[in-house]
């Protein structure tokens, strides 16, 4: 398979649907890309799923750059896209250009990951300016969850048209695809419409140009609790305890390890 690019992924607008998917780690990393997924999102959401914070606001720049250079070393035709996290480009054009900078330049990834519509739009412009892609990402955006007061569907109602300008804003200020996350199914069948560039949908409807989940979602390795748009494929979770259980009785009873697992 040959490496997907940023103009391959333009191209697909309105074509063969686009797949990503999460991993923060080399063997998930290869795992995922060795699937044929197209794209590989090291999102911030690494601070819930494998560091234990109770939102994505504590995550850092550092902490980015070390999860995506082990996906990076993973990662042989997988586009990888590094999540810039919450004030890593809120103060300032400069900050923005320069964390970016940083991010591609040491981790390796290929696309950065802004959330935020119209308010972002210099930030992006600035960016892609330095001839580095970015992938909006507009809705849901979890690093304002204390604005929003929780993770809620964005876009219903009066604030479709909100939504809409952000979509408009994003594509100006040239991002070259957008992630649209928790909002309405007819709203985010509308912008795929109204936009040149791709959307990536999660919780927005099966009429975007592209899919995308977390791994661990996909993979039932985050227990009982997931959002409606989540689907798991199968329940790793469950089999892995399943395994580790048997290892613990194996070991107290003397059963493992045996003759055969021993050196002589």
């Amino acid at each position: 398979m040959e490496k997907v690019t940023v103009p391959g992924i333009r191209a697909r607008k309105g074509g063969e649907k686009i797949t990503m998917l999460t991993a923060y780690d080399f063997v998930f990393g290869g795992i995922v890309d060795a699937a044929g997924i197209d794209i590989i999102l090291v999102g911030d959401s690494v601070g819930n799923v494998m560091l234990g914070y109770p939102n994505t606001l504590p995550v850092t720049v550092d902490e980015m750059i070390h999860h995506t250079k082990a996906v990076v070393n993973a990662a042989r035709t997988a586009m990888v896209v590094i999540d810039m996290p919450f004030m890593s480009y809120h103060e300032s054009i400069e900050q923005a250009r320069r964390n970016a900078g940083r991010m591609i330049k040491e981790s390796g990834a290929e696309v950065v990951k802004l959330e935020g519509g119209v308010r972002v739009k210099d930030a992006i412009k600035a960016i892609v300016d330095i001839d580095i892609p970015v992938m909006a990402h507009i809705g849901l955006t979890p690093q304002s969850v204390n604005r929003m007061g929780g993770y809620k569907v964005q876009g219903k109602g009066a604030a479709e048209e909100m939504l809409i300008e952000d979509a408009l804003a994003v594509e100006e200020a040239g991002a070259f695809s957008v992630v649209l996350e928790a909002v309405p199914r007819d709203a985010a069948k509308k912008i795929t419409g109204m936009l040149s560039i791709p959307t990536i949908g999660i919780g927005a409807g099966p009429d975007c140009d592209g899919q995308v989940l977390v791994l661990q979602d996909l993979l039932g390795l985050l227990g009982q609790f997931r959002p409606k748009f989540v689907k798991s494929y199968v329940n790793i979770r469950a089999e892995a305890e399943k395994g580790i259980k048997q290892y613990i009785e194996e070991v107290k009873s003397g059963a493992f390890p045996d003759d055969s697992h021993s050196f002589h």
